[in-house]
């Protein structure tokens, strides 16, 4: 079973290239709060609901200083096509290794229609301007997440 990370855990340190093949590292955003979420595919159903439903919260999450990142095995050169595609307007990054997924315990054996398999597990982390896990998602759903997480935040209207 992955290691899960808890609340007041160090973020795991990473530098993963974004769609466009710039290198972006956690530690550029230290001193501000970050929302890292974890997917499995770009341009599949679930996880295209998920990025659009934080581009269309982008802004609050902003206001309230929050940064977002995304993260999935997709390769710089898919990434690219879902940002264009989905008009995004943060930064996605490619991890096909998987050791950023499976250093935040967001890849490892999961359940896929009943039966058990390894592939990534859709997770979401708050950090804080620290670099402390704040919370810690893992299995979240891929539609209304982001607007419970708004809730959870304290900000929703």
């Amino acid at each position: 079973m992955t290691e899960r990370l808890s609340p007041g855990d160090p973020a795991p340190g990473f530098t993963l290239p974004d769609s466009t093949g710039k290198d972006v590292s956690l530690s550029d955003f230290r001193g501000e709060s970050v929302v890292v979420y974890f997917y499995p595919a770009a341009g599949t159903p679930g996880c295209t609901k998920q990025a659009c439903d934080f581009r269309d919260h982008l802004a609050e999450l902003n206001d309230a200083g929050f940064q977002v990142l995304g993260v999935s095995p997709d390769k710089p050169e898919k990434l690219a096509k879902f940002v264009e595609a989905e008009g995004l307007t943060f930064p996605l990054l490619s991890d096909p290794d998987r050791q950023v997924l499976t250093a935040w315990g967001a890849f490892g054996e999961k359940k896929n229609y009943g039966r058990i398999v390894q592939g990534v597990i859709r997770s979401t982390f708050i950090i804080d301007a620290d670099g402390k896990i704040a919370k810690a998602l893992y299995n979240v759903r891929a539609t209304s997440h982001v607007a419970k997480l708004i809730r959870d935040l304290g900000l929703a209207s």
